[in-house]
C-alpha cells in the first residue's frame, strides 16, 4: 500500500520533555492511529533524509474534561519517538 509520507508525520510534539530529548537525538512526532514503525521509519527517511536507529510508539489516551455541567473526553492520539545516530540531526527542531 502506498502512503503519502507528509500525512504520516502529522506534527512535532513541542513540550519541555521533547525539547530535552532532542538534545540526545530523540525526536517526538504526532502520528495517525494506523501508523506503525515501518511506515514511520520510511516517512522520516523520505522527509528529513536521515535514518532512524529506533522508533518507539505509544498511544496517548483521551482525558476526561468538564465543560459546565457535562463531562466529555478529549481525543486519543498516537505519538512516535524517533531515535537517530549521534551525527544526524533534524533541522526542524534545531532552529528553535
Amino acid at each position: 500500500m502506498s502512503y503519502n509520507y507528509n500525512d504520516i508525520l502529522v506534527r512535532p510534539v513541542l513540550s519541555e520533555k521533547s525539547t530535552e530529548m532532542s538534545q540526545v537525538n530523540k525526536y517526538v512526532f504526532r502520528v495517525p492511529m494506523y501508523a506503525n514503525k515501518h511506515i514511520i521509519s520510511k516517512a522520516v527517511k523520505d522527509i528529513f533524509n536521515v535514518t532512524p536507529v529506533k522508533i518507539n510508539i505509544m498511544k496517548v489516551r483521551g482525558r476526561r474534561k468538564r465543560v459546565r455541567y457535562h463531562y466529555g473526553y478529549t481525543t486519543s492520539w498516537k505519538k512516535a519517538i524517533v531515535t537517530l545516530n549521534q551525527n544526524e540531526k533534524i533541522e526542524l527542531f534545531e532552529n528553535q
